[in-house]
């Protein structure tokens, strides 16, 4: 038996993805996986010291640790409708000098805002817990808020407007779908590649055909509990390239790092 620790985030769609795979309900080919639940900011972080060999990593995150991690083909976060929101209470914000909540500054939707508002100051991100950014927005605590996972779905519930939808600008800009999360392989694993991508297909599979099984594991772990929601949010997240990358999907990896890169200083 070997043992592998696995990490990913309590969202629904890694949940649904990884329920099979955790809990020894496919052939995990001798394999014995020990799962770590963490907000993807808080897993960009660890994989900076190399913490997990299979992780989720924001695909902005894994731009500056290619040297460290490769993303698997299978278990991805990528698609079109389904980007991160910029929201405020009001529409007359002055980017340059607002605060500006972000659910992580190695996160893709953190990369995708700088992208769209080149001129914003770093200084004017604030790190934020995703989970409380659209009750921050709502309070006044923030002007803007950047909004990612079952965030998008409840917007109105906070009397908050969406002023840009960075996936559809994304798709405009690019034609391509937007490359949110990956699960990435430490290089020193690249051994069990194959096998692992499998077994994450695998997993996938059992899922889709079996959807009610997850369901409690999802709901203990889900910012949002209403089977509306986290069924909206699997439908979006969790799609053809979940199960393989593909070539279109290899290309918009391509233009994330081409953009990046043509960001002054993208790579600090």
């Amino acid at each position: 038996m070997t043992d592998m620790e696995i990490a990913f985030s309590p969202c629904p769609n890694d949940t649904f993805i990884f329920h099979a795979l955790t809990h020894g309900l496919i052939d995990t080919r001798g394999y014995r996986f020990h799962p770590f639940l963490a907000d993807v900011e808080t897993l960009n972080r660890a994989a900076c010291k190399g913490r997990y060999p299979v992780t989720k990593l924001s695909f902005a995150a894994l731009l500056q640790l290619e040297e460290r991690y490769f993303p698997l083909d299978s278990g991805s976060a990528l698609g079109f409708g389904c980007g991160p929101l910029v929201v405020a209470k009001h529409g007359d914000i002055d980017f340059n000098t607002a605060r500006i909540a972000v659910p992580g500054m190695l996160t893709t939707a953190c990369l995708l805002f700088r992208l769209w508002q080149p001129a914003v100051s770093p200084a004017n991100l604030i790190e934020t817990p995703f989970e409380t950014i659209l009750p921050g927005v709502a309070s006044g605590r923030f002007d803007a808020g950047l909004i990612i996972h079952e965030g998008r779905f409840v917007v109105d519930r906070y009397d908050c407007r969406t002023l840009i939808d960075l996936g559809i600008w994304w798709e405009t800009t690019t034609s391509c779908p937007i490359p949110l999360g990956c699960i990435a392989m430490r290089r020193d694993m690249e051994a069990h590649h194959n096998t692992i991508e499998a077994l994450i297909s695998g997993s996938i599979g059992y899922a889709k055909a079996h959807p009610q099984e997850s369901r409690p594991y999802i709901r203990a772990h889900a910012q949002e509990m209403e089977d509306e929601i986290i069924d909206r949010h699997i439908g979006l997240y969790v799609n053809a390239f979940s199960m393989s990358l593909g070539e279109t999907g290899r290309k918009a990896i391509a233009v994330l790092r081409e953009k990046w890169l043509a960001i002054p200083n993208g790579s600090a």
